[in-house]
Parts: structure tokens; sequence; C-alpha cells
């Protein structure tokens, strides 16, 4: 748990702090471009198909053509921001934007856009941002200081919900004055605004690609390494907890706008507006709050803020009231998502952070979809009220869970890489690709200090296992009362060296010198390669 004099001690971080920084100035403000080109894309091909046959259905597959690639490709685009230069990747997909978006405006300014070439585009549209977010997200650690990221993180936020203002409204503007196509072109220009500031950021301390791991060994490293980070999977489990009951929402404001309020089209505006103006609020106090009040009284006071809002909402037949109740749930929403997208951030490890953070981007989308899907179902077979008393409920009891499962506080965890395992010292020169690689580990331990030992190795094995191991065991010989032997299995020789070369970090060095403190002597290691593996470096000498 974080402390009160903790607390105390870090320095408040202005909600601007990171804008200080001239390229994270720039490439936030060609993003803030870029998101709002995307909003006004959307409404742009809305527009287009209002007049067509099935046009409800028409307008509503807009929407999924362009968030279904993030549930489909955010792995793999977390895979290839790992394994190749984040920055290279950032501008090639751009400049794919770019080339879609003029698609659009081309086909759309000559007449020749049938509905299903446009949904096609806006999937294409779809997969370029999928492969953005990973990568976007990965490199803002290295645009601004560490402690700047909560505030960068609340920055992002902004940017989406003023998109979310400005674009929609200027695209409105436009479609009634010019038309379709020249709101197409303008989403062309602004995503090239964004490529250009990306080629003008050159990084101080790029970061170094040797060989790329080959893609579905980096899926599969991934993938473990969520799998056995408890920290992580309580980072998604808290925003998943908070996204479910919160979906309630944004999937049922509409309804609420219609049934409830008697408002029409021009009335939800207003009430997604307050939402905006909330979540704006909430990404400049965030950095604030963060210095008064530990990160688990934030969550449980954000979450009793947007379960009280759930039932206002769900409850008040008053615009005026509901409007208020709307500000803190916008507020909330922001500071609980960014805090937790922060918290992600800080503590991935460089070699893992992209997808690491396309896992939350998924967790995110299908939290959102499929919460937003069972709050549908529940209005309709309970009604409105019903349904946003049951979310407003399930959010307060989220809420309090915050104090029973807190998150662990991670100031103290070495997060930096750590190379300290020795040269490696071979007879055979093994082939990248082979695998799986046996690594054996014999340690010697005295009977008074085994349950101490066994304590350490259970971090030890978390630590091989986030970095690598596909398999895990730890064994004691009953020919010797002290020995013990850990074995683990790597799927391949390339994945081992990568172990050796930048997958650990601090806090792994912490456990295995814990764990080599308690045994008498340097352990044994010893690595079993497949048997046709390599080639004999002896036998290559003599044949020199």
């Amino acid at each position: 748990m974080v402390t009160a004099a903790g607390i105390a001690a870090e320095r408040p971080v202005s909600a601007w702090a990171p804008l200080k920084t001239a390229v994270y100035r720039n490439l936030w403000l060609a993003l803030l471009a870029a998101n709002i080109g995307t909003w006004m894309q959307t409404v742009g091909a809305q527009w287009l198909l209002i007049d067509e046959p099935n046009a409800a259905t028409l307008v509503a597959l807009v929407q999924t053509a362009s968030l279904l690639p993030v549930l489909l490709l955010a792995l793999p685009a977390g895979a290839l921001a790992d394994t190749f230069d984040r920055r290279h990747l950032l501008i090639s997909v751009q400049l794919f934007l770019v080339v879609v978006a003029v698609a659009l405006t081309l086909l759309t300014a000559t007449g020749r856009m049938p509905p299903a070439l446009l949904l096609t585009l806006t999937f294409a549209f779809g997969v370029g941002q999928a492969l953005t977010l990973p990568a976007w997200a990965a490199v803002i650690p290295e645009l601004v200081p560490q402690e700047q990221l909560r505030a960068a993180s609340a920055l992002g936020s902004i940017s989406v919900n003023v998109a979310r203002a400005v674009g929609p409204a200027a695209a409105g503007v436009l479609i009634a004055r010019v038309g379709v196509a020249p709101v197409f072109a303008l989403n062309a220009v602004a995503f090239g605004v964004f490529a250009y500031a990306l080629v003008r950021w050159r990084p101080g301390n790029a970061r170094a690609v040797e060989v790329p791991e080959r893609f579905t060994a980096a899926l599969r490293a991934g993938g473990r390494y969520v799998r056995h980070s408890p920290i992580v999977r309580r980072l998604l489990r808290r925003a998943l907890v908070f996204l479910v009951p919160g979906s309630a929402l944004w999937a049922l404001l509409p309804l609420v706008a219609d049934r409830r309020l008697g408002m029409d089209s021009s009335g939800y505006g207003l009430l997604l507006a307050a939402l905006g103006v909330g979540a704006i609020l909430g990404g400049l106090l965030l950095p604030w709050t963060r210095t008064r009040i530990s990160a688990n009284q934030f969550l449980l006071v954000a979450g009793l803020l947007y379960g009280a809002a759930l039932i206002v909402v769900g409850t008040v037949r008053l615009v005026p009231v509901v409007l208020i109740a709307l500000l803190p749930a916008g507020l909330a929403w922001v500071t609980v998502l960014a805090n937790v997208n922060a918290e992600m951030q800080l503590f991935l490890p460089g070699w893992v952070r992209a997808r690491g953070l396309a896992i939350y981007q998924v967790v995110f989308a299908g939290g959102q979809a499929l919460g937003a899907f069972a709050w549908g179902l529940a209005a309709e077979a309970g009604g409105l009220v019903a349904a946003f008393l049951a979310a407003g409920a399930l959010m307060l009891v989220g809420a309090v869970t915050s104090q029973i499962w807190p998150l662990p506080d991670l100031r103290g965890v070495k997060k930096d890489p750590a190379t300290y395992w020795p040269r490696l010292q071979l007879a055979h020169e093994p082939d990248p690709r082979v695998g799986p690689v046996l690594v054996v580990v014999t340690y010697v331990v005295r009977a008074e200090r085994e349950q101490e030992f066994l304590r350490a190795m259970d971090l030890v094995r978390g630590s091989r296992q986030r970095t690598g191991a596909m398999r895990w065991g730890l064994f004691r010989e009953g020919e010797a009362r002290d020995r013990f032997v850990e074995v683990y299995l790597v799927p391949s020789w390339d994945e081992h060296l990568r172990q050796h070369g930048g997958r650990l970090t601090g806090a792994d060095q912490e456990a295995e010198e814990r764990a080599r403190e308690l045994a008498d002597g340097e352990p044994e290691v010893r690595h079993l390669l497949p048997a046709a593996a390599g080639r004999t470096l002896t036998d290559d000498r003599e044949e020199a």
C-alpha cells in the first residue's frame, strides 16, 4: 500500500507538464488533429449511407468496421511494435492511412462509392488505427520523464474527448456546406501531419533491435509475460471491474435521451458534451489528485462517483440534474482508465511493452463491447431503470473491492533492464532456431534454509516464466538431501539468448540473487539442447 508519507513526498506534476517537451507537444498536437479527422471521417461515412436501403444497419456497421480491427489485430500489432522500430512502424502506418483517406476522397468526389466499398475502406482505416495504438502507447515513455507518464496518459484521454466533441460538430458543418469528400480530404491531411511529425522526431536513445523476434514467437512471448505477471493481471482485472458496469452509460445514454428525457439528436449531443467536459476536467485533475490520495483510495472515490451517476441518470427525468450527474461520470471514466493505462506503461519492460498494452486495449475494447451488449439485453428484459440500477450497484461493489484487492505499489519495483547472467561458454554452437532448450540449475541448500529457499524460488519461477520459460519445475535429488534441481524449458535457443540479453529486470535480479544467497556456493548451470543441434567447436577448430 502507498503510505501517507509516500504520497506527500510525491511532487505534484502539472497536467500540462508533458507539453513542455517539444517532441511530445508536436506529436500530441498532430495526433489530436488525426483524432479529430477520424471522428470527422466516421460522421462522413455514416452520412453517405443515411439514404441507402437498410440505412440503420449500414450506419451501425460503420462503427463495427472501425472498431473490429482493434479486437482482431491489437495483439499482432503489439508484437510488431515490440519486434521492429516503433517510429518507422508508426510512420509507415500513417502513410497507409493517408492513402486510404485519399482513396475515400477521390471515390466519393467522383460518385463511385457504393456501401460495400465504403465499409471495406473504413475497415482498412480501422486496421491502420489498430496498428497505431500499441506502438504509440509504447513510445510515450520514451518521450516524457517517468514522473510525467500519468499526466501524459491523461492528455491522451483529453485528446480523444476533445476530438469526440469537435470532430462530429465540424464534420456536420462541412457536410452541410461542401459535402462529404472535403471531410475525407481533411482527414488525409490530418494523418499526413501526424506522419510528418513522426518523421521529424529523432529519438536520442533509439531502442536497439538487433535481430527481430519471429512473429509467432513474439506473440507467444507476450502472452506468457502477461499470464505470469500478477501485477499486470491485477491491473487488467481492475480495468474490467470498472469497464463492464461503466459501459452501461455509453450504451444506453441514447435511449435515456429519447425515452426518458424526450430529447432529440441535439439533446443527445448535449449529454455527450457534458460527459466530454467531465472527461477533460478529469484529465486536468488527475496529476493533482494522485499526489493527495493513494491509487486505491482514488479508485474507490472514482467508482463511487460513477456508480452514483449511473443511478441518477437512470432514475431522474430532469435534464439539468442528469447533465450535472454526467460531469463526475466523465471525470471518473477518464481518471480511472488513464491511471490504469499509465500504471501499465510504468510497469511493463521495454521488450514487451507494446504487447502488454495491446492486451490492455483488447480488454478495454472487449469489456466495453461485451458490457454494452449485456446492458442492452438487460434494458430490453427489465427496462432502462432496472438496467441502470443494476449497473450502478455493480459499480459500487467494484469500487469497494479496490480496498479488498488493492493495486500494488509499483514505485519500489525495479523495472529497468538488468544483464547479470554470466557469459555462455558452450562446446556447441546452436542455431538460434533450435529448440526446445532445457536449462538445468543445481543448488546445494542446507536443511535449515530449505523453507526460505523454496519461498525465494517461487519468485524465481515467475521470472523464468515471464521471460520465456514454457515449463518450470523444482525438484530435489533422491540421492542427496541437500541438492535441489531447477529445470525450465525454453521454446528455442534464440528465446534463451534473449533472456541473457535484455528481458530480465532489476526485480528479476533481486529474486534470483536472494535464492542464490540461500544456497552454498554458485549453482551449477547446464543447457540441454536437441541431440542433433549445432556443431562442435573443437571439431571446427580441428578442421580449420
